[in-house]
């Protein structure tokens, strides 16, 4: 059990905020070390406010796959003989012998859901669904001595709240949706974080022209996917690029992905940092896998043999304005190549554009200014992912997202979770033992 802290309220080491990956993999690393440390666990719970597990639901597309190996789960990078890998999933599912048979390293986005889904169904009771933190607020010292607890507020969907003392939060609130400026989300425009749940609410034959707004993976996957749920529309692919970005997804590029990459990041001079974003940034941002890529343009050209065109490519065009009309949207286009604007309207308006990085200032409010922020106003890190106090803080804020600054490309990506949550799983217990240590009394 936790210790006690005022009003002999008891003290858990973690409150994780959000349960998605990031945090299911963090649970999990400190799940392996209590099995290792019967006697001394760490004690740990998570609030999420979603009402049951989920990834990225709405963008569960039928046959898109992750693009990264299956290797890199959960758990394997940082314990191979983990039960919490995919390999470990795939034997509880009967499915090991048939995965190996399919000769396929990037197993279907749906496959890879539903191995969270497992992995997450081992801490059903310690995590709350459908609450969300509200509030996390240093509890002031009985001494002298610099704040170590945390004060943490949940409010339940039933508007009940809960408060938690904690040693430490780990933050993994997730992104946010980002829409270009002027542009609301609604019955007609979505977000690509909406895309399947919008999309499953409108009648097939109501969508005669549906247009999608963006250059990366999920633009391209929702355009392909339209071009086959709906064989009677015309779908126009609205890209601000002259046409889609190939990702690199090559040997040596990948390695910008490997752990010892977040260290090259992290203690790297300025000059170098500058290189990994001006050199790397195309094996993950606004590009797509080349097969979708062949695959959209052999589409097109097919049309264009057959002189029946309903796949239309908008290049080097941007958004200017978006107006919602009941049952259908009228969006104004902007070609950058001769400034003409185009108007089209539309039965559905997609933007696969993006999200915003978690921002944890949102979070905790006044309790953020205990913290140090860098020459660019970006929260200084510590390396094992904690913000850096500004006031001698010895409790814990880690961060699992809005990193990228400080740890480099993957450091909130899934290619790297296995290993970032056990770094940030031994700096909690190391800590936990450094501050049970200054509280033993010295001999005499």
């Amino acid at each position: 059990m936790g210790t006690t802290g005022r009003h002999n309220q008891e003290v858990i080491d973690l409150v994780g905020i959000g349960f998605g990956p990031s945090n299911l993999s963090l649970a999990i690393a400190l799940e392996e070390h209590g099995a290792s440390t019967p006697e001394h666990p760490v004690t740990y719970r998570f609030f999420e406010r979603q009402p049951s597990f989920g990834w990225h639901r709405n963008m569960l597309l039928p046959s898109t796959t992750m693009q990264i190996s299956f290797l890199k789960d959960l758990a394997t990078f940082r314990n191979p003989m983990s039960r919490f890998s995919f390999v470990s999933y795939l034997h509880a599912a009967d499915r090991l012998v048939q995965f190996v048979n399919n000769q396929d390293f990037f197993p279907t986005r749906q496959e890879f859901h539903q191995y969270l889904e497992w992995a997450a169904a081992g801490f059903g009771d310690r995590v709350s669904y459908g609450t969300g933190v509200t509030a996390v607020r240093p509890v002031p010292g009985d001494g002298e001595g610099a704040p170590d607890l945390l004060e943490v507020e949940a409010r339940r969907a039933d508007g009940t709240t809960e408060v938690v003392l904690a040693h430490n939060v780990a933050v993994s609130t997730g992104l946010v949706p980002r829409l270009p400026e002027g542009v609301s989300a609604g019955e007609r425009v979505w977000h690509s974080s909406q895309f399947l749940s919008r999309f499953r609410a409108q009648e097939p034959d109501d969508l005669k022209h549906v247009a999608v707004v963006g250059a990366g993976q999920s633009a391209a996957e929702i355009t392909r996917f339209l071009h086959d749920a709906l064989p009677h529309a015309q779908v126009s692919s609205v890209i601000p690029s002259y046409g889609y970005t190939v990702a690199d997804d090559t040997p040596f590029a990948n390695q910008v992905f490997d752990p010892g990459a977040v260290d090259e990041y992290y203690f790297g001079t300025d000059r170098a940092r500058d290189a990994f974003w001006r050199y790397h940034s195309n094996t993950n941002y606004s590009v797509v896998d080349a097969d979708v890529i062949r695959e959209l343009f052999r589409r097109s050209y097919d049309e264009e043999v057959r002189d029946s065109r309903r796949l239309h490519f908008r290049n080097l065009t941007r958004v200017d304005s978006v107006e919602q009309l009941g049952s259908s949207a009228r969006v104004v286009l902007r070609s950058l190549l001769d400034d003409r604007t185009e108007e089209l309207s539309v039965d559905a308006l997609v933007f696969a554009t993006g999200y915003d990085g978690l921002d944890p200032a949102r979070l905790l409010g006044d309790f953020d200014r205990h913290f140090q922020r860098d020459a660019a106003g970006k929260h200084r890190m510590e390396r094992d992912y904690r913000l850096t106090s500004a006031s001698g803080l010895t409790c814990g804020v880690y961060l699992q997202g809005g990193t990228e600054h400080s740890h480099g490309l993957s450091s909130s990506l899934l290619s790297n979770i296995a290993v970032r949550s056990g770094e940030i799983a031994d700096s909690i217990v190391l800590r936990r033992a450094e501050r049970e240590l200054d509280r033993t009394p010295s001999a005499v």
